[in-house]
């Protein structure tokens, strides 16, 4: 799954395109192989919450943990800790967050390191992308 997921990425395809390609991919091969295709989208949500464990900031993490599939991703990140996949702490954290009260889950929010870009109502409502309004040059005198 790794693997493929890492091709994808390779060819261009953005983190969650990629995720998707490759679970398609492993999921027909095993299928070819095992009688997996009712469970294919139990998997497909496992993995897809994998990259989601990795964002400890914001709302994020409350998102996750209301997936009505966390524990069984939760276990699966667990693997991949113990496997040398992903870093241990990443799994210890989501240890506690789910077992810690409300106020401490605040406490172990990380901070988060993505800008924010603001779009602003009109230009939305005018169909125009973020970046499309031109910024005024001064005249030259």
């Amino acid at each position: 799954m790794l693997a493929a997921w890492k091709l994808a990425q390779e060819e261009g395809l953005n983190p969650m395109p990629a995720l998707f390609r490759a679970m398609d991919h492993v999921i027909q091969v095993q299928a070819e192989k095992l009688s997996i295709r009712a469970l294919g989208s139990d998997m497909k949500d496992i993995w897809a919450l994998q990259p989601r464990f990795l964002g400890r900031s914001g709302r994020r993490p409350y998102s996750v943990l209301a997936h009505p599939r966390f524990r069984a991703g939760y276990d699966f990140l667990v693997l991949r800790c113990d496997s040398g996949e992903v870093d241990a702490e990443v799994a210890e954290w989501w240890g506690n967050f789910q077992n810690a009260d409300e106020e401490t889950r605040k406490q172990m929010l990380l901070p988060d390191r993505t800008p924010r870009r603001r779009r602003g109502v009109a230009s939305l409502a005018a169909g125009n992308p973020p970046d499309s309004n031109p910024v005024p040059v001064p005249a030259e005198s």
